[in-house]
């Protein structure tokens, strides 16, 4: 038997109409925006003038990521549409896909088998527009600051200090460093420049941290553009360039309405990378899940030392947010990836192995537990080839941990895959909450970086190259110091170098550069050789996607 496709699993699908799926939420037709049958965006006065008290929030997270897959998007969908079965109101709030992974490496990010949001198509390429959107309100800032260097530079920008870079939602490394301004005086002024792949941009962290469209203007009114010939910040404020970003941006903040295959409402909206962002979707769709279900499912970015602890440290901080529970997916094949398997031999049962690779994921567990004070479970990611031995050994480790573990089987079965999982869920958002962030407000920046490095990533040290520690004494000077920290970093590995797998020890993390997002509130720190703009593999996705003379499109995954 041939196993289907997700594409084909979702074009078999008869959704329900979006205004169904809406009325079901409790949601008024009033804030409905249709765009068709099946999607909309929800207006954000809907938060304000609703009574509904807030659900759980249930966090979804995983072990550090390996070629052999997690399945973190895919659990979350098939946790929501569990909760279901088991007769609790449920919502998925999740990021949107980014077109450059779409037809890079990762292909789609919309869940996978029965556990799938749809339309699965219209979400993995342009969706609602909101990241034409971000890339365009970013490209005007560009445009608008280069306008104002050409016209005179009142402000006294230093051509060599200009922060801000231009944006495409696609991965292309020809453009991560170019000259522009070529061609003569009136073609604008030479200088190096360079893109950044839009879920890079500061505007799409800012879009996804704003609580309403004021409080959105006045975040992109913050942003640091520049800095003058005497080292002073420029910002979008300054170039008068707030108001227009916004407008361009007064629909894309809206969350958007899908559904999954069972028909449970999923808020899909924002979509920072967390490696070089902080990896969550929007705090305007998360709080809209908290006040249509009892249970809210979301999902941070890769790994829980990444993801996990920007949305808790950032997301959670900045929101109010407080989690209710923990899932930490892993799979047997991703384990035993970190115990030294090659990827072409995983299918094999190796007990030695998956021992030597399970230290990735208790540390995780670990960190979920003790360092953030959550309750967890750990989600097994069900594969065929899974030996019950495997599977006991894994349940072994974490027990002797505290933490139970679930097989997840929403892939193949859908919600019913995912009922055990769900009643653990319900069990854990009962348990005694002790959650906490990693670090105070008032630490130093280096401090923060340290107390990362230390506890969440079990590593010595952090080290600052001259650069960075230059940075750091700037950005506390100027008034940045109590920001929150939004690591760049590899998420191969615990450590800032990717062929450490496993749960390493002895090692330092070195941070080379450090730039404050003023407008979304958070310092990046650069570590490794973590890029802004992706390239696109030897034989990437888009070579096997296509669209027949009926619009009906192949290859997605």
């Amino acid at each position: 038997m041939s196993i289907k496709s997700d594409i084909e699993i979702a074009q078999e699908h008869t959704p329900k109409r979006i205004t169904e799926i809406a009325a079901a939420a409790g949601i008024d037709e009033k804030y409905l925006e249709m765009y068709g049958n099946y999607k909309a965006k929800i207006d954000y006065k809907l938060l304000n003038e609703t009574a509904a008290p807030d659900g759980k929030l249930i966090l979804v997270t995983a072990i550090t990521p390996t070629p052999a897959g997690e399945g973190k998007t895919t659990t979350s969908v098939g946790l929501a549409d569990g909760l279901r079965k088991i007769g609790k109101k449920s919502a998925v709030a999740l990021r949107e896909p980014s077109l450059g992974p779409v037809f890079g490496v990762k292909g789609g990010a919309a869940g996978g088998g029965y556990a799938q949001v749809v339309p699965m198509e219209d979400i993995n390429l342009h969706f609602t527009g909101d990241f034409h959107a971000i890339g365009a309100a970013n490209n005007l800032m560009a445009a608008m600051l280069d306008n104002h260097i050409q016209q005179g530079n009142a402000l006294g920008i230093d051509v060599k200090q200009i922060t801000w870079k231009r944006a495409v939602d696609m991965n292309d490394r020809q453009l991560r460093h170019i000259i522009n301004g070529l061609g003569g005086k009136m073609q604008g002024v030479p200088r190096e420049d360079g893109f950044e792949i839009t879920v890079a941009s500061e505007i799409m962290a800012v879009l996804c941290l704003s609580t309403s469209i004021s409080d959105l203007k006045e975040r992109l009114g913050k942003m640091i553009v520049a800095y003058t010939y005497d080292g002073k910040p420029v910002t979008a404020h300054d170039l008068k360039a707030e108001g227009a970003m916004a407008a361009l941006l007064k629909d894309a903040v809206k969350p958007n309405l899908v559904q999954t295959l069972e028909g449970t409402p999923a808020f899909i909206h924002g979509g920072p990378f967390a490696n070089i962002a902080h990896g969550c979707n929007s705090v305007m769709a998360t709080r809209m899940a908290l006040k249509v279900a009892d249970y809210a499912v979301t999902e941070a970015g890769f790994a829980a030392d990444l993801g996990a602890e920007k949305f808790i440290d950032i997301k959670c901080r900045k929101a109010g947010l407080k989690p209710s529970a923990v899932v930490i997916v892993a799979t047997v094949r991703a384990l035993k990836y970190h115990g030294g398997v090659p990827k072409p031999e995983l299918n094999s049962e190796n007990l030695e192995a998956l021992e030597k690779g399970l230290p990735n994921l208790l540390q995780h567990v670990d960190n979920v537990k003790n360092v953030y004070g959550l309750p967890c479970v750990v989600a097994i990611n069900a594969f065929p080839t899974d030996t019950k031995a495997e599977l006991d050994l894994v349940e072994k480790k974490c027990n002797e941990l505290g933490v139970n573990v679930a097989l997840s089987e929403v892939w193949a079965k859908g919600g019913e895959g995912g009922v055990a999982l769900a009643e653990e869920v319900v069990r854990l958002c009962e348990e005694p909450n002790q959650f906490s962030f990693v670090y105070e407000d008032g630490a130093s920046i280096q401090d923060k970086l340290n107390t990362i490095v230390t506890k969440v990533y079990h590593g010595d040290r952090v080290v600052l190259t001259p650069n960075a520690r230059k940075q750091a004494q700037q950005l506390t000077d100027l008034g940045f110091g109590d920001l929150p920290i939004c690591m760049a970093k590899t998420q191969y590995s615990f450590s800032d170098n990717q062929a450490l797998l496993g749960a390493p020890k002895g090692f330092e993390v070195t941070v080379r550069n450090l730039k404050v997002c003023a407008g979304a509130g958070f310092i990046v720190a650069l570590t490794g050789d973590i890029m802004t703009m992706p390239g696109l593999p030897k034989v990437p996705s888009a070579e096997k996607i296509d669209v027949d003379e009926n619009g009906k499109i192949t290859g997605l995954f």
